[in-house]
């Protein structure tokens, strides 16, 4: 059987990119208008996870985020099992928010949800509903944030009638100013990546492509105790209290990122250009290593794809990464130094040694 490839499954990256550079463009045009409200916009911010805006003695940041289809496989594990994941699925919607919000040194103040069905009769079915906005809930609780609100439109003809769609958006601040985590990365910095829980929310297309082809779908066993659809489905990791921990103990990464679309070529976001080398992977949750392993997907599409073990990277002196793994340790995270950051002239690229594995710049085209 071949391996599986994300836009085999149905994902084209160059296709979602070109759109959104082309979004950049037009929104641009439209930056004129803060002037009256006695905003503006700060240089360089448009491509990366978050929007700023800034007033005069702060920041204020806006995200907007969509789940993917992670709630189609807690569906296919609902009709399998009777059990209801949608509690995961819940905080899963508000990690994949305010992990990007946070990767500018904003924390979140509120978070929204967005739930388009297409029925409304999904929202009366069990206990996926309640179990849905309990799992919200805490993601905002985890992330120190209020839910501030949300939609729930019922779109028959656009949304099929068993499913939702979950996104949302939030709003955060970065006051002092000082705290902003602007990109100043330079040559020789570290890269401290943070470990995840699994999945998260990226790549579930290919993750569902994969079920369809395993003889017990969803119920497969990986190795670990636990089916495949059921290591799919752990909550995501929020990283929102990492950053706050650093902001209070004075510790200021030169940039971070969010590992999601795009797998560890999103170690290279930054416009910039940098080599970021990569000489320690950490541990790679075994959802991963059963689709390697298995022949599903090749390692190389995995890591252009999943974050694999590492749901957050930090970039910071090479003097700050003791602490910086400490105070993760600290919050109950796990963190590790991976890798180092070198200047190489204009080649941009991320080179994961141990595997052999290189992504040039040409890869990653979000702006």
């Amino acid at each position: 059987m071949s391996q599986l490839t994300y836009g085999q499954s149905g994902v084209n990256y160059d296709q979602l990119d070109a759109f959104k550079r082309a979004c950049q463009r037009a929104a641009a045009t439209t930056t004129g208008a803060l002037k009256q409200h006695g905003l503006s916009e700060p240089p360089a911010v448009r491509g990366e996870s978050a929007y700023l805006l800034e007033t005069p003695t702060e920041y204020l940041a806006h995200v907007e985020e969509g789940l993917g289809t992670k709630n189609l496989v807690a569906d296919a594990m609902l009709k399998a099992t009777g059990r209801s994941f949608y509690r995961n699925i819940g905080i899963d919607t508000v990690a994949t928010i305010v992990n990007d919000l946070v990767t500018c040194g904003a924390l979140p103040v509120s978070v929204a949800m967005h739930a388009a069905v297409g029925d409304s009769s999904w929202f009366a079915q069990g206990t996926r509903g309640t179990d849905l906005a309990e799992g919200f809930a805490e993601g905002c609780r985890l992330s120190d944030a209020a839910w501030g609100g949300g939609e729930t439109p019922a779109l028959r003809g656009i949304v099929e009638p068993g499913a939702i769609v979950l996104a949302g958006s939030a709003i955060g601040r970065i006051r002092p100013k000082t705290s902003r985590i602007r990109g100043d990365v330079r040559d020789g910095d570290a890269i401290v990546l943070v470990a995840s829980s699994g999945v998260h929310t990226n790549g579930l297309t290919l993750c569902r492509a994969i079920a369809d082809r395993l003889p017990q779908g969803y119920l497969t066993p990986i190795g670990d105790g636990r089916a495949y659809g059921e290591a799919l489905l752990d909550p995501s990791v929020i990283y929102v209290r990492l950053v706050a921990t650093f902001q209070r103990a004075g510790l200021k990464p030169h940039y971070a990122a969010h590992i999601t679309g795009h797998g560890w070529r999103k170690l290279m976001r930054l416009d910039e250009p940098f080599v970021y080398r990569i000489d320690a992977l950490g541990t790679v949750p075994a959802v991963f290593r059963f689709m390697i392993d298995g022949g599903h997907v090749a390692q190389r599409e995995a890591y252009a794809t999943f974050n694999m073990g590492a749901g957050f990277a930090l970039y910071v002196d090479p003097t700050d990464v003791a602490r910086c793994v400490e105070l993760a340790r600290q919050g109950g995270y796990v963190a590790w130094r991976a890798g180092t950051v070198r200047r190489q002239g204009t080649r941009k690229a991320v080179e994961i040694a141990p595997l052999g594995i290189t992504f040039e710049a040409e890869t990653l085209q979000v702006r």
